[in-house]
This record gives structure tokens, C-alpha cells and sequence, in this order.
């Protein structure tokens, strides 16, 4: 028998290929690269990461300068202002001693002075001093109270150089003794008197108190009383009463009418209320006039007090013994007021500026 060919063995499996051994090389050049990038990468980023630590390290190593920086400023800026404190005290320091050092100065000069330097100054100081309080009080006393006693002064001292300032001291003394002026004190209180008795003076139209008037406001004596007058006595008290009562109504009916001479119609007719603005005119006129007189103002005093007399006269009841010294003391205040001035220390002061320029 003949065999044929096997056909009943199983098929035999796909060769499966087999890759050339040249194509494996690419492949590790691939991975070898890629971990030389990734290796790499790795390098960078943990530069980079060192790099950032770094760079905030220094971010804040630059923070902290730059605070202790400006906190440096501010203390150099409070060391300036305490040192341009100090130059301020030490300059001002610097300018009290230069003061008291010229205060020094002039302390050791004036005590370099001799004494009867010293003594011509003291005595022009007490003369201008004098003066200044005559001006015033418009007297003389304090002049020559200066002057004698700038000359008891100079005799004490003895200094031949200062014989000319007691010849003129004496000469201003004689020119004092013969000058006269007005008594500004004794003239100012008359005139205060006058303004106090302004309200008591009776004005013209003013009707005298009647007599009966009086009498009304005596009491009845009681009968039997030991205070009874002998008419009291003599009368019932009842006949005494109607005789005082009649005699009331006569003495009014009596001032009902009055006959008198007129020169000032318009004095007699006065209000009570014109009457109390007439005695405040008059004390303002006065008040004037003494304002004249401290300010020695005499023309103007006189004036105001020449006015104070024409409403005296016209307005007041000229038979009244209070109106007639008022008008007495208005003319004697008008007499006793001089214009002069007071005498000048020409003499004493030019002798004083001479002896003081011959140190």
C-alpha cells in the first residue's frame, strides 16, 4: 500500500518574528536619553528650588536691613534734633554769659567810678526826679526839699570841683523862694467842698418854709404835763388847739401871695425836675474846673468856674448865707489860679551836665 502524505497532523503554529538584532540600539539610545532628561530635570529643579531659597533668604535678609536701616534713620534723626536742641541751649547758654559778662562790665565801670562821679549823678537823678513830681502836683516843695539836699550833699563831699553846682543850687534855691504859684492842693479841695454843697444851696424860686408850718408840727403840751409852756398852762388845751390852728391859716393865707423883685424870670420858673439837672450842670462845671487845675489847664479852670458863677447868680437865691460863700469861694478860686509856670533848674542842670563831662 501505497501511504500518502500525512495530511491528518495538526497545523503547525505562525513562526512569530524575530526582530533584527539591529533595531534594539535606537531603542536604548531613546531610554538612555530620556533618563539623561529626566536625571537632568531633576538637577535643574533642585537648583532651581536652591535658587529660590536662596533668593528668599536674601528678600528677607534685605527686609530686615532695610528695617534696621530705617530704624537707624530715625535714631540719627532723633540725634539730630537732640543735638540741634543742645546747640539751641549752649547758644542761648553762650548769649547769657556774653550778657552777664557785659552786665559785669558795666558793674565794674560804674563801681570804677569816683565818688563825686557817683555823687553828681545821684543828684541830676534827684533833681529831674523832683521835677517831674512838681509838674504834678504843681508845687514847689519837692524842687527845693531836691535841692537842699543836693547841697548838703556837695558840702559833706568837699570836692572843689562841684563849687560851681552849689553856687547854682543856691542860685535855683533863691529863684524858688520868690516864685509864686498856685496852691493846686488847697484850691482843689475848696472846689471839692463847693461840689459837695451844690445840693444844700436853695435855688431862687424855691418858697421859704413858713412859720406855722413849723408850729403845726409841734405837739400840743397835755394838760397838767410838766413839759407845758405857761401859755399852756394859762389855756385849756382845747383853746390852746384853735389858737395854734388860727394861726396856721393866717401865716398860709400870709405866703399865698409874696411880692418880690424879678431879674430872672426864667430862675423863677423852674421845674423841680429842671431844678435837680440845674445843681448836676453846676457840679460838672466844678468837676471841669478841677480837671483844668490838675491838668494845669488854668485858662480853661477859670473859664468853667466863671460859668459856675453866672448860674450861681442866676439861678440861687442870692440873699442865702450858703449862696454867698459859694460865690466867695468861686471868686477866690478864679483869684488864687496863675497862669505862671514853674520855675526851671537851668542852672543846676547845666552845672551838673558840665561837671559830669569833665570825668
Amino acid at each position: 500500500m501505497s501511504s500518502a502524505p500525512p495530511n491528518d497532523l495538526p497545523a503547525a503554529a505562525p513562526a512569530t518574528p524575530v526582530a533584527p538584532r539591529g533595531s534594539s540600539l535606537p531603542t536604548l539610545l531613546v531610554g538612555v536619553l530620556a533618563v539623561a532628561a529626566v536625571a537632568s530635570s531633576g538637577l535643574l529643579w533642585q537648583k532651581l528650588s536652591v535658587i529660590q531659597e536662596q533668593l528668599a533668604r536674601q528678600s528677607a535678609d534685605s527686609g530686615a536691613l532695610a528695617i534696621e536701616a530705617r530704624t537707624m534713620a530715625r535714631q540719627a534723626e532723633e540725634l539730630v534734633r537732640e543735638t540741634a536742641a543742645r546747640l539751641s541751649v549752649a547758644e542761648a547758654r553762650v548769649s547769657e554769659v556774653a550778657l552777664q559778662r557785659s552786665q559785669l562790665e558795666e558793674l565794674m565801670q560804674s563801681l570804677s567810678r569816683s565818688r563825686d562821679e557817683n555823687l553828681v549823678v545821684d543828684i541830676e537823678s534827684a533833681v529831674r526826679l523832683a521835677q517831674q513830681q512838681s509838674q504834678l502836683t504843681g508845687s514847689l516843695d519837692p524842687l527845693v526839699a531836691a535841692l537842699k539836699s543836693a547841697d548838703q550833699r556837695i558840702e559833706r563831699a568837699a570836692q572843689p570841683r562841684l563849687t560851681p553846682v552849689q553856687r547854682a543850687i543856691n542860685r535855683d534855691l533863691d529863684r524858688l523862694t520868690r516864685a509864686v504859684v498856685t496852691d493846686t492842693a488847697g484850691l482843689l479841695a475848696r472846689l471839692d467842698d463847693l461840689v459837695r454843697q451844690v445840693d444844700e444851696l436853695p435855688v431862687l424860686n424855691a418858697v421859704a418854709q413858713a412859720a406855722s408850718t413849723k408850729r403845726l408840727g409841734l405837739s400840743p403840751a397835755a394838760p397838767g404835763s410838766a413839759g407845758g409852756t405857761a401859755a399852756g398852762a394859762e389855756l385849756p388845751w382845747w383853746q390852746a388847739t384853735l389858737q395854734r390852728s388860727w394861726e396856721v391859716v393866717r401865716d398860709e393865707a400870709r405866703s399865698l401871695v409874696r411880692v418880690s423883685r424879678v431879674d430872672q424870670p426864667e430862675a423863677i420858673l423852674l421845674a423841680p425836675e429842671q431844678t435837680f439837672f440845674l445843681r448836676e450842670n453846676l457840679k460838672l462845671k466844678l468837676l471841669n474846673a478841677r480837671l483844668g487845675v490838675l491838668a494845669r489847664q488854668f485858662d480853661s479852670a477859670r473859664a468853667d468856674l466863671a460859668a459856675a458863677t453866672t448860674a450861681l447868680n442866676k439861678y440861687f437865691d442870692p440873699a442865702s448865707r450858703r449862696t454867698q460863700a459859694a460865690a466867695t469861694v468861686l471868686q477866690q478860686a478864679q483869684t488864687g489860679m496863675k497862669a505862671a509856670e514853674l520855675p526851671r533848674l537851668d542852672d543846676t542842670l547845666s552845672a551838673l551836665a558840665t561837671a559830669a563831662a569833665g570825668r
